[in-house]
């Protein structure tokens, strides 16, 4: 019997070993496993799987692949072969865990987080040996496995083209809807939706759920995170891709089957961003947009809403810290400067980086263009003086003034007695106008909780015991993260991910093997 196909021509497929049965408006699929997730988690438990000799079929809801990976610029790795090239030794694994539990306090799941620590060097030799090529960053720093191209497109093409070779399947535009069990309890499939509305079933010997979390579902987001809604708290944004399918797919369908959950109230904050979106446009859109959201961060003053400062601000390149540090400020802050200082990053470029996109040494070319675009938005402003400044801003006027004041006298002491900024970041403002200021909001990139699951990657039941077929990796893991993302990691989320990946797939086909045993 010949098999129909079931694909559109966006749908990219290599159907060599499945059979697709349709009748009516239904299709099947049988395969060894399943994921459901096309981004970097997914696409690293697929190649899994076909690098252990299984066949695998990709479910993804949206037209194209790669979701929020595609905008990653590097990923955790600690004892891999390129860190030791490269002359690194620090930090080991074991002095990343110690760091991080201590870090989070040790409310996480510390036998998955050490796991994932451990197999993290081998999982970056692992995507070395399909010819993938790590990049550095910018400042030459070897720290960090940063994505070709400079982002985490560049990976997905890769993992795409490898899957892709060795006969994977993947299905785009095909949502799953509930996941399919046996009588004994263990997953056997996921019934999906493909781009025409039909049923599509997958049926298979295991299942990976690799879905990105939930930042793009507001109902989850107001239900399991606490700085959300908050009164008195300023909005929050979403520094997501232009399509977001982040919406808690993976984890509704496994708590409907009774999976366990964990750190549900976390999330990654980035921050602070303009009060322009798309935000990731202005990670990855018009230089003067750019050169905008690099100017916000600038270490010259940040107040809060009551026109007082509140935070270091030689620490603005901690997008992490900077997001707790607005969280208890309201959820908002304002950058101000001068001419002098406007003018020093025109000529001279930041004096802290932000991320690799406008780092140290380059002009800031376009930040003039961006101010009056942002003046004309509402998120920047411009003034004669401080008290006109302080009117348009909307804090109170003798507060700011005051500020103003204290910053210029720690400038002319060399000191900043009072929250430590640095004496290369302490600049004294001019005593006549124009004054700027940027306003930001917090934004965030992920949400941190998800399934409770086992150093395998196994989805576990309420009473701690494992639902047979069934794993969670990347965003829709659990228990990884408590209150926040730690920085001093930078690259975890990704890094995790692709390990996740390679343990999940790894451990999936021992349960296909058995099975046929």
């Amino acid at each position: 019997m010949s098999c129909p196909t079931l694909v559109k021509s966006a749908v990219i497929s290599a159907l060599a070993g499945f059979c697709l049965v349709s009748s009516a408006q239904d299709h099947e699929l049988t395969t060894d496993v399943v994921v459901i997730g096309g981004g970097i988690s997914g696409l690293s438990s697929a190649m899994s799987v076909l690098d252990h000799g299984g066949k695998v079929a990709v479910l993804e809801k949206l037209p194209g692949l790669g979701g929020a990976g595609n905008y990653f610029e590097g990923a955790f790795a600690a004892d891999s072969d390129y860190k030791r090239r490269n002359g690194l030794k620090e930090p080991t694994a074991d002095q990343v865990y110690k760091d991080v539990v201590r870090f989070y306090n040790y409310r996480i799941n510390a036998v998955v987080l050490r796991t994932l620590i451990n197999e993290s060097g081998p999982a970056m030799d692992w995507i070395e040996t399909k010819g993938y090529k790590f990049q550095l960053n910018k400042r030459g720093k070897k720290d960090r496995h940063m994505a070709p191209d400079g982002f985490g497109a560049g990976f997905i093409k890769l993992f795409y083209r490898d899957i892709e070779k060795k006969g994977g399947t993947i299905l785009l535009e095909t949502p799953a809807q509930k996941l399919i069990q046996n009588d004994k309890g263990e997953v056997i499939g996921v019934e999906a939706k493909n781009y025409k509305g039909e049923k599509v079933v997958v049926k298979a010997k295991a299942v990976i759920l690799a879905t990105g979390g939930f930042p793009g579902n507001q109902e989850m987001l107001k239900k399991y995170v606490p700085d959300i809604g908050k009164e008195g708290m300023a909005r929050i944004m979403l520094r997501g891709p232009g399509i977001e399918g982040r919406t808690g797919d993976g984890i509704n369908m496994a708590k409907a089957i009774g999976a366990d959950l964990a750190g549900m109230d976390t999330i990654a904050g980035n921050s602070p961003y303009l009060e322009y979106e798309p935000v990731i446009f202005q990670f990855n859109g018009p230089q003067w947009l750019k050169e905008s959201r690099a100017a916000l961060s600038q270490p010259f003053l940040w107040v809060n809403k009551f026109g007082q400062r509140f935070y270091n601000e030689g620490n603005g390149r901690y997008w992490n810290d900077n997001h707790n540090a607005m969280t208890a400020n309201g959820g908002v802050m304002f950058s101000i400067f001068d001419e002098n200082m406007k003018n020093k990053l025109i000529k001279d470029g930041p004096l802290t980086d932000f991320n690799q996109i406008v780092i140290r040494g380059e002009p800031m070319t376009a930040l003039n263009e961006g101010l009056e675009r942002g003046i004309k938005a509402g998120y920047a402003f411009k003034a004669d003086t401080i008290e006109e400044l302080a009117q348009k801003i909307g804090v109170p006027i003798q507060n700011l003034v005051e500020t103003v004041k204290d910053i210029n006298a720690a400038a002319d002491a060399g000191e900043d007695k009072m929250l430590g900024r640095p004496k290369e970041f302490l600049f004294k403002f001019s005593d006549h106008g124009p004054y700027y200021a940027m306003r930001g909001l917090r934004a965030f990139f992920q949400t941190l909780g998800g399934i409770r699951m086992n150093s395998k990657m196994q989805a576990m039941d309420k009473k701690g015991n494992v639902i047979p077929g069934l794993y969670a990796v990347g965003m829709d893991m659990g228990g990884l993260y408590d209150t926040s993302y730690d920085i001093k990691y930078p690259g975890f989320t990704s890094g995790f991910g692709m390990t996740g990946g390679l343990i999940a797939g790894r451990d999936a086909m021992r349960l296909v093997n058995e099975s046929k045993n």
